[in-house]
C-alpha cells in the first residue's frame, strides 16, 4: 500500500512538473497545460479515494492512543 501511495505521488508530482514544462514552453498558446492540471486533479482524487478506500478495508490501520 506505502508504494502505491508513492507512486501516486510522484505521478503527481511528474504532472505538476510537466504542465510548469508546457506552461513554460508554450506560453499559454496551447491545452496541453490544462490538459497535465487535469491530470493532476484526477491522480489526486484516486489517491483520495484509494486512502479512504484503504482504511475503510483495513489496509491502513487507524491510529492508536
Amino acid at each position: 500500500m506505502r508504494l502505491l501511495v508513492f507512486a501516486f505521488i510522484a505521478l503527481i508530482l511528474l504532472s505538476l512538473g510537466s504542465a510548469l514544462f508546457f506552461l513554460v514552453r508554450d506560453q499559454g498558446q496551447s491545452t496541453r497545460t490544462v490538459k497535465a492540471l487535469a491530470l493532476r486533479v484526477g491522480l489526486s482524487i484516486a489517491l483520495f479515494a484509494l486512502l479512504m478506500l484503504g482504511y475503510k478495508l483495513g489496509f491502513i490501520p487507524g491510529r492508536l492512543t
